[in-house]
């Protein structure tokens, strides 16, 4: 790899600020918008906050569903400046490539430790955000890690375009369901409201090929029962095109880095997205390939990478171009230390939560009504762990895998 860098690259707000934004909607959860909602039925501005808190059923999109695809994305952005930041501390392929390794490693235990806190054994599970960024990630690796001249001659983009389609055709290519189909076995049934039509069925929930391969890989492990279904319809092999989310942002990242002007490069990005979401509709309106999250299908890609460089745009613009960095330092507390931010939002919150109830009454939080509890208590216990964040943020402790 050729670098010609002798000083670590500073860090870029605007991507801080937008990868805080991600983490903010997820630690978000604890507001549990949806009970707010139940509580008042009739209310049409809780109900659109409770969608956008929540995952679509199967096909679209919400802002929750955006969260797992930003935080991708942004891996990929962030990798040209982790290699370079390593070549300047004269660092070998070999030490690069160890690290590299580790850190994949350590994402996947993580995301399973993370996922078998109330199990009674180890959950072997590899759906969630860091399992699937831990199976891609040394592959991204070697493709940040090709000379500049192979990138310009657009290395990336075929890579991205391989994935996408391999990943289509191994979808497409397997047997519907027949007549004589269990569909007990499924979680789902053959009337479900949400299943598709004619080609576009090749992508419904828990008959699909990523189903077929989980109903094999995931039982090589040892498991309180033997694994038939995601109940979510997530599925191991997404790593797989979460690997062509994380490609687009290390495209973006790459521009980012060696942008010489604002304009051009926010020009280049505003494209891309427009592109990009040109061709996932249309994909997904031909029947094609719908747009569905949970298993990454895709159009989804496609869509969602889009909605990911119009988000890197915004900020980049206000952020940087503006220079309003100071306006958006609570999003980039959490943003500068986002591993931590998973952790505590995935560990602490119930702890959090009982703590309260201990030291404040079992109802402190109905203190609004019955019908607010959950925003109140959860807003505590968003700002405590933003405040544990603020913490290490002045500390300087920063949490590196």
């Amino acid at each position: 790899m050729k670098e010609t860098a002798t000083l670590p690259p500073q860090r870029v707000s605007s991507v801080d600020a937008y990868r805080g934004f991600v983490m903010f909607l997820m630690m978000a959860e604890v507001l549990r918008l949806g009970k707010v909602a139940e509580a008042f039925p009739e209310s049409a501005f809780w109900a659109f906050l409770d969608f956008h808190q929540s995952h679509v059923p199967w096909v679209g999109c919400s802002l929750h569903d955006l969260i797992q695809p930003s935080f991708s994305f942004l891996v990929g952005v962030a990798l040209p400046y982790s290699m370079a930041s390593r070549v300047s501390k004269n660092q070998s392929v070999t030490m690069m490539w160890a690290h590299t390794i580790r850190r994949s490693l350590v994402l996947i235990l993580l995301g399973i430790f993370l996922r078998s806190m109330h199990s009674e054994q180890t959950n072997f599970t590899f759906e969630d955000t860091l399992t699937q960024i831990g199976l891609g990630y040394p592959i991204l690796f070697a493709l940040g890690f090709g000379s500049e001249k192979i990138q310009r001659n657009a290395l990336v983009w075929g890579v991205l375009a391989v994935i996408l389609v391999g990943y289509a055709a191994f979808f497409a290519l397997y047997p519907l369901p027949g007549p004589d189909f269990d569909w007990s076995q499924t979680g789902t049934t053959a009337d479900w409201e949400h299943n598709l039509k004619g080609f576009a069925a090749h992508w419904n929930k828990n008959t699909n090929a990523a189903w077929a391969f989980d109903r094999w890989f995931l039982n090589l492990f040892p498991r309180e029962k033997p694994f038939e279904f995601n109940r979510g319809g997530y599925s191991t092999l997404s790593f797989i095109p979460t690997l062509g989310t994380m490609t687009l942002g290390l495209i973006a990242g790459k521009w980012l880095k060696s942008a010489t002007s604002s304009t051009l490069l926010l020009k280049r990005f505003l494209i891309t997205a427009a592109v990009l979401l040109v061709l996932a509709l249309a994909f997904h309106f031909t029947g094609l390939n719908p747009i569905v999250k949970r298993i990454w299908t895709p159009a989804w890609t496609l869509f969602s990478g889009g909605c990911a460089f119009l988000l890197l745009s915004a900020f980049y613009f206000v952020v940087d171009v503006k220079d309003l960095k100071s306006w958006f330092l609570p999003l980039i507390v959490i943003g500068t230390n986002s591993i931590a931010a998973y952790v505590i939002a995935d560990g602490l919150g119930s702890f959090i939560r009982e703590s309260f109830k201990i030291h404040l009454g079992q109802h402190y939080d109905a203190v609004f009504g019955e019908g607010y509890a959950s925003l109140v208590s959860g807003t505590l216990i968003l700002l405590t762990e933003w405040l544990i964040l603020r913490w290490m943020y002045k500390k300087k402790i920063f949490i590196k895998i």
